[in-house]
């Protein structure tokens, strides 16, 4: 067994460098040794649902010459859809709005987990 005793000025005894994988066998577990939880992201359906109806609901009001993102969006899906074999070129507004979109919509999701888990966690 490989064991090294490390010195130092500010430690007044030896400390022993231990290996984790020898403590995660030593403690019956295994073997495995994890650094996080094992449900690390404690997701929960409800933000899923209440993040998507509030991006859908302010993309859907009518800001862009009359017109909303969503429709915008969804317009540009059927029009590239309308000549399917070939994909859509780098200049189509297409790549725009399905850019704006979706990074609205993951901003809209990552600050309602944050947000609903914070709460319910007691953060503030």
């Amino acid at each position: 067994m490989f064991c090294c005793n490390l010195f130092s000025g500010f430690v007044k005894s030896p400390v022993s460098a231990r290996n984790p994988l020898r403590q995660a066998v030593a403690m019956g577990n295994g073997g495995r040794v994890t650094c996080f939880e094992r449900n690390w992201l404690r997701a929960d359906y409800s933000v899923i649902g209440f993040g998507l109806i509030g991006w859908i609901a302010p993309s859907s009001i009518p800001a862009i010459d009359g017109k909303s993102l969503t429709g915008l969006f969804f317009e540009s899906i059927g029009a590239e859809l309308a000549h399917f074999p070939t994909p859509p070129p780098l200049t189509s507004q297409f790549w725009l709005w399905l850019v704006t979109w979706h990074l609205g919509l993951f901003i809209c999701l990552t600050f309602g987990q944050i947000g609903f888990k914070g709460r319910t966690e007691n953060y503030f």
